[in-house]
């Protein structure tokens, strides 16, 4: 499947659901307590971090899209502290807070990254459900995407009125279910149960074809649009009517926490659907975002830098020849990593042992290298008729096969002037015997914070050497 990572920046998402707020408490314990058999800990951080609904727009907003929340809360700290923490990533909060209940709270203390122990704080919520309906009703304009994540702690309790007033204006619904009836959701476009939730409801699945088949009636029964069912270790099965089943592997390296999972597999495929994509092609861009954030700790939101390294991963495009938008792209989820990028140029006609040398000693300048390559007509004006040997495309296939090279780009004119402009390296390279301040494009490096370093040459290298030498040849 062609994978491409959407833009999200211009994709509204309304996320309506059960608020909770992840809060963490880590330390370290180098004891037993004398009181009773348990670790003692010293807690030397506290955390907080949006929980349920609040993660889904949270994860929304991460990817770039515009997420609007409506949930029920407290009117209390944990409340505040979970509107401070959405509203500065971006998120447009609107919740119903009630005075007489305490906005549910999940206390997790942690030792090493290892869970002791997890606290609820909660109680069901008394919801005014035409008050939140209104509201909901109220943001569906301009939305592309209505969200109901629901885990059953009493925010959603007529979902039948939000997901035919999402209908009637022509948009998707998608919900992540819980509980024992699905009835519920009659007429969303997308449900996305977890295997556990979905096998509560069908029965046991002994084998896919058993999944296909009640699935597909489950289906039919409650009017969706499709069904995707999350599996864990075996990853995913999307269900459409008339549609042969879509089965996606699990795509984590390593599993360290699958908090939150399900949270980012239905906002990232909000997100995307409300970009414009595809239903499988969606599917298979929360398929990766899984595979993500199941390798960090806790309930964490992915950014838009993150999955489209996995997205480049995926389509082998992580490295190699770029255009000018693709490179920039790169550069931007490169910094985002907090990762150094450093630029050289040149015709690299014949490549030899000095330019391979003087490359890996380039790369070891950062952690990024951006090789820019002059195309043929700029050669044969730098250098002269008959030059270059090799054409542009081909000295850049080289180039890209070389392990301290990440990056090769081609320009027309005579210096990467224009490049450097653009590009902003942090390093600006160059070989040979020139002092920096002969080296093109260093005071544009300069201009923007970059450094300029000039590099020897290996001796008894050079291009127009062994051009010369194959041309005495009899």
């Amino acid at each position: 499947m062609k994978l491409s990572m959407p833009r999200f920046d211009r994709s509204p998402v309304l996320v309506v659901g059960d608020v909770m707020l992840d809060r963490y408490w880590h330390g370290c314990t180098t004891r037993i307590s004398p009181e009773a058999p348990v670790p003692v800990v010293k807690v030397e951080q506290m955390e907080d971090r949006p929980g349920g609904a609040a993660n889904v727009a949270l994860n929304i907003a991460a990817l770039g899209a515009s997420a609007s929340l409506v949930g029920v809360t407290g009117a209390d700290e944990a409340a505040d502290s979970l509107a401070q923490s959405l509203t500065s990533a971006g998120v447009d909060v609107h919740f119903q807070r009630i005075a007489s209940q305490p906005t549910i709270v999940k206390l997790r203390v942690l030792s090493r990254h290892q869970q002791l122990l997890r606290m609820d704080f909660e109680e069901p919520f008394a919801t005014d459900a035409s008050a939140l309906a209104s509201e909901v009703k109220g943001l569906l304009a301009g939305v592309r995407v209505l969200v109901l994540s629901d885990y059953g702690k009493g925010a959603l309790k007529n979902h039948q009125v939000l997901i035919q007033a999402a209908r009637a204006r022509g948009i998707p619904v998608l919900a992540d279910p819980k509980g024992k009836d699905f009835s519920i959701y009659r007429g969303a476009d997308l449900i996305t149960p977890n295997l556990a939730e979905f096998e509560n409801i069908v029965g046991r699945c002994a084998d896919e074809a058993e999944l296909v088949a009640k699935g597909a009636r489950l289906m039919a029964e409650l009017e969706l649009g499709a069904l995707l069912v999350t599996r864990g270790e075996h990853g995913m099965t999307l269900l459409r009517p008339g549609h042969p089943a879509l089965h996606l592997p699990a795509r984590a390296r390593e599993v360290f926490d699958v908090t939150g999972a399900g949270d980012t597999v239905i906002s990232t495929l909000a997100a995307a659907l409300a970009a414009g994509e595809e239903l499988p092609q969606a599917v298979a861009l929360a398929n990766l975002a899984a595979g993500i954030v199941v390798g960090k700790l806790g309930t964490a939101a992915i950014s838009a830098p993150e999955l489209r390294r996995a997205v480049q991963r995926e389509q082998g495009s992580e490295r190699g020849m770029l255009s000018l938008e693709q490179l920039l792209l790169a550069i931007e989820d490169a910094r985002a990593q907090g990762e150094k990028i450093v630029f050289t140029n040149g015709c690299f006609d014949i490549l030899h042992a000095g330019h391979v040398t003087y490359l890996e000693q380039a790369r070891a300048q950062g952690d990024r290298l951006i090789v820019a390559v002059n195309d043929d007509a700029s050669v044969t004006r730098l250098k002269g008729p008959g030059r270059p040997i090799n054409t542009v495309d081909r000295r850049m296939a080289v180039l890209a096969g070389l392990g301290a090279v990440d990056w090769v780009i081609s320009f027309a004119e005579d210096t990467p002037e224009r490049l450097l402009e653009q590009i902003r390296p942090d390093v600006l390279v160059k070989g040979g015997d020139y002092g920096i301040d002969q080296v093109v494009g260093a005071d544009i490096v300069r201009a923007h914070g970059g450094e300029v370093r000039v590099l020897g040459l290996v001796e008894n290298s050079s291009t127009t050497g062994i051009v010369e030498k194959i041309r005495r040849q009899p």
